[in-house]
């Protein structure tokens, strides 16, 4: 039998390294597709635990029940109510009884069957999940909801209601709004200087040692933790401006000092990628180097701008670190008015809810976590589109 090396023992372009390199190649592709595997199991396991534990928060548990408008109901808002049910309807609710008698005076005098917010511990009875429920009241919830008084309506308060001790009346809203408003200061900040400063290190700067320090800078503060620009904006806008702590105002100034690196290399690859036969030809018309940028390169380059700077809003959107430092993980149960007021933002709010001890915050967490991430998806899903859409091909 003839052996594999005598084989190939005459042929000049033979390698016998050819086998193991081979064999190499083998095992790198296995390594690969395994890590691929994993990464996509992985995924995959997170999404579907997300899911299966924040789509129950999207109802909540409504009980059938009597409700007395009185004036006693307005002065103890309990005696809105049979004394039964005191311990399986929300406490919250029952707090805006006399709200709603001020708002509509006639209802004072009134009893009215209606659909009420149960507590939190019904609301995980009714689902199945773990409960602190005595006996009794078991047994109450049970009669009820063989007689169709006890259902799981959409929860609109989700979304209508801001940050609350009350787990069954906690809601995201007051976190939107913090965080709209944030990111209004953050992309009125960051994106005009970001592409200013690009616009002038690619176009106009010269090749220097300052300029060549500026890049390095640069860079670095795009590698740096983004807790650092938190301790920044503490030192700076807070205790050196005096500007409000947990506003909108301070948290979007602080998350575009972070924004900026990001805005800033991605403006300058993008102005970068436009040919120097677009300014050359520009030039060669007599305009100046002001007039081609402005109305050549600029232009041309601004979708790749534009999609730069709405990733660089989308990782700023999911920062937490630097917000807890200026103190933008308070509690605040009503919506920000202005920048200048408290606020918080979603991914702080999501993670006050993680630490809390009622476990109605758990799919709470989760649902939220559902808005954030459905959030996100479509800002990166817009910065495809846009790069896609106006994207030139060279």
């Amino acid at each position: 039998m003839i052996k594999q090396n005598d084989k190939h023992k005459d042929n000049p372009f033979y390698d016998p390294t050819l086998n193991k390199r081979h064999r190499s190649s083998k095992r790198f592709k296995v390594f690969t597709v395994t890590s691929l595997v994993f990464s996509i199991a992985f995924l995959a396991f997170f999404l579907y635990d997300m899911i299966t534990k924040g789509t129950p928060a999207f109802k909540q548990a409504y009980l059938h029940i009597n409700v007395t408008y009185s004036q006693e109901a307005k002065n103890n808002y309990r005696k809105a109510i049979d004394g039964k049910y005191s311990r399986v309807v929300s406490r919250a609710w029952l707090r805006t009884v006399p709200t709603q008698m001020e708002e509509n005076p006639e209802l004072i005098g009134k009893t009215i069957k209606t659909w009420v917010l149960a507590d939190d511990q019904v609301d995980q009875y009714i689902k199945g999940h773990y409960y602190k429920l005595k006996r009794k009241d078991r047994a109450l919830i049970d009669d009820m909801k063989a007689y169709g008084e006890i259902d799981l309506k959409f929860s609109k308060l989700f979304f209508q209601n801001g940050d609350s001790k009350a787990p069954e009346y906690a809601g995201l809203k007051s976190a939107i709004v913090g965080s709209i408003l944030t990111l209004i200061i953050t992309m009125l900040f960051a994106f005009p200087v970001g592409v200013m400063t690009a616009i002038y290190l690619e176009e106009f700067a010269d090749d220097n040692k300052f300029t060549q320090t500026i890049e390095v800078n640069i860079n670095n503060l795009a590698a740096i933790p983004s807790i650092l620009f938190g301790l920044l904006g503490l030192a700076i806008f807070i205790n050196l401006f005096g500007l409000p702590r947990s506003s909108p105002l301070v948290g979007g100034l602080t998350l575009a000092l972070m924004t900026l690196p990001i805005i800033i290399v991605s403006s300058r690859a993008a102005l970068r990628a436009v040919p120097d036969s677009i300014r050359q030809a520009g030039y060669g018309l007599g305009l100046t180097k002001i007039e081609v940028t402005r109305d050549h390169v600029l232009p041309l380059a601004f979708p790749g701008i534009l999609t730069g700077s709405i990733i660089g809003l989308a990782q700023a959107m999911g920062e937490t670190a630097p917000l807890i430092i200026i103190g933008m993980i308070a509690f605040i149960p009503d919506a920000p008015g202005s920048i200048l007021e408290a606020a918080t933002v979603m991914p702080a709010q999501l993670f006050t809810w993680a630490g809390m001890p009622e476990r109605m915050y758990v799919e709470k967490t989760a649902a939220g976590i559902m808005v954030l991430l459905t959030i996100l998806i479509s800002l990166n899903s817009l910065a495809i589109y846009l790069r896609k859409k106006y994207e030139v091909k060279w």
